[in-house]
């Protein structure tokens, strides 16, 4: 039986590298729009994403105002943050200072100021959301 985080331990969770599933409610009585993506937290702050101005995620979450953020343990022990929350800003472009610390985050400093680099001039917009709900599971228990 998974046991809930405390507080720190998912906020700690959250801040670690891991690539989230954000979903969004769609249109035409489509599912949800569920993608994989790269995200920035601070404990305690608001969750930031990036992606193309013009995509459908965009378009999807800029009509929405609200997304689900599943982010997970994909080994042994499994654990779980689920984050619903309010988008209170979008910033487009996004400022690039962001861009890079978002792709410095997953590919390192490197590869992560190369892959920013290459987005320079690209229509983005940077999404900030509030946390207003969370769900978690930790199942380092039950090994």
């Amino acid at each position: 039986m998974p046991k809930a985080f405390t507080e720190t331990e998912r906020q700690q969770f959250l801040a670690d590298k891991h690539v989230a599933v954000l979903s969004v409610a769609a249109e035409n009585g489509r599912p949800p729009a569920s993608v994989p993506i790269w995200y920035d937290y601070t404990p305690g702050g608001d969750i930031r994403i990036n992606t193309g101005a013009g995509n459908r995620k965009a378009k999807l979450i800029e009509r929405a105002g609200a997304v689900t953020l599943v982010v997970q343990r994909e080994e042994l022990p499994y654990q779980y943050v689920i984050v619903e929350g309010t988008v209170v800003d979008a910033a487009s472009p996004a400022p690039a200072e962001l861009r890079e610390a978002v792709a410095v985050r997953y590919l390192g400093e490197q590869g992560g100021r190369e892959f920013a680099r290459q987005m320079d001039g690209a229509a983005s917009v940077l999404f900030t959301i509030r946390p207003d709900r969370w769900f978690t599971a930790d199942f380092s228990d039950d090994l």
